[in-house]
């Protein structure tokens, strides 16, 4: 069997090396995997690292189609997708989330007729003015084979007309919808030791043995305007009296605090010694910040799952969630970009650390499962 793998952003590299794992491992005889870059995130840190570290395979191909409109990207990237599954012929198309990526991968393989296997599929913020909701949908909607990591994901589906019970052969009319658990939960459980051993940030930004905060911000719904992105740094600033914070930048964040926030507001944050701004860390990295993170704050999906994971509260800095879950068990808050609300659920966590963190995201062997169930087809 041959897969043609797609992968561009940040946290598409690292789930796909749970699925290279798993073919290196167990399924080397069986499967061949052919790995697609698009390229949408082309910075070193943000990607080329993510293969070293993780001991993902080198991508077979890159299409460097780099940053741009949504629609020239998505565009490029569909052309390319296209020209590559005619030529390599594949028996799936494997597309990860909700990106650019996955939105060119899903249009470029249904208009062929090359199944769709979509992981993570189900996923719904029912907010369809992120980019991201559109992506998502569109991808569930061509697929063939749907691997869901939740429950809600699975509710999801069946509400929007996907049969559950039915028999094969499956195609993108007749598909087959999984509840398989998160495939980031494969990966967490495999390099959280390894983190330990192979990075020292702790050590470099000082943190041993104290509490910190690690907070993340790089959607555009909250770095592109300037008054949702100053109501966070404020609440950084509040919380900073309290406890240092840690916050990585991503690339888009790092550009636009020069722009959005006021002159006042970036001396504050530059020349605070509690807030610490240091350039994008690599997947070990941000595992062990994670585990010693006494409180986590993301606008990011896979680090609210991630929070979760080491058993952590979490700030979501989102009017809503895809990770229903981990707000309905408690774990987190949704707060959006709104100081006052930052701050009560600051003083919640503070005050009532969550201590149950029930097993919703699987067994830690998603990636094998998937594979077992293409194999099938």
């Amino acid at each position: 069997m041959k897969l043609v793998t797609i992968i561009g952003a940040r946290p598409q590299i690292i789930k796909a090396a749970a699925l290279s794992r798993a073919i290196r491992n167990h399924y080397s005889d069986r499967i061949q995997e052919v790995i697609v870059h698009t390229g949408q995130h082309y910075d070193d840190n943000m990607s080329q690292v993510f293969f070293e570290e993780l001991q993902i395979p080198r991508p077979d191909y890159n299409l460097h189609v780099g940053s741009a409109s949504h629609g020239v990207q998505t565009a490029r990237m569909t052309e390319g997708i296209e020209e590559l599954l005619i030529k390599e012929q594949p028996d799936f198309i494997v597309l990860y989330g909700d990106t650019n990526s996955t939105l060119a991968g899903a249009v470029a393989a249904a208009k062929i007729h090359v199944p769709i296997v979509h992981i993570e599929a189900g996923l719904r913020s029912f907010n369809k003015s992120m980019p991201e909701e559109i992506n998502r949908i569109v991808c569930d909607h061509c697929s063939t084979l749907l691997f869901t990591p939740t429950k809600a994901g699975l509710d999801n589906l069946k509400r929007e007309g996907f049969p559950m019970d039915n028999n094969g052969p499956f195609t993108i009319d007749n598909p087959k919808v999984y509840h398989c658990g998160d495939i980031m939960y494969d990966n967490s459980l495999h390099f959280a030791n390894i983190a330990e051993e192979k990075t020292d940030i702790i050590q470099h930004l000082e943190l041993k043995g104290k509490p910190f905060i690690l907070a993340t911000i790089h959607r555009d719904s909250n770095t592109d305007y300037p008054e949702r992105l100053s109501a966070i740094f404020d609440s950084l600033i509040e919380l900073s009296k309290e406890s240092p914070i840690v916050l990585p930048l991503h690339p888009r964040t790092a550009k636009l605090l020069k722009t959005n926030l006021s002159n006042e507001k970036q001396t504050l944050i530059f020349s605070s010694n509690n807030i610490k701004l240091i350039p994008p860390v690599s997947f070990l990295e941000m595992i062990a910040l994670e585990r010693h993170a006494q409180l986590v704050m993301t606008d990011s999906g896979g680090v609210q799952k991630e929070a979760y994971f080491f058993k952590k509260p979490c700030i979501i800095l989102r009017p809503e969630t895809e990770w229903v879950e981990i707000v309905q068990t408690g774990n987190a808050i949704l707060a959006d970009a709104d100081e006052g609300r930052i701050m009560l659920a600051w003083a919640y966590f503070k005050d009532n650390p969550p201590t149950m963190f029930p097993e919703i995201f699987g067994d830690g062997h998603a990636a094998e499962f998937m594979l077992d169930q293409m194999l099938k087809m």
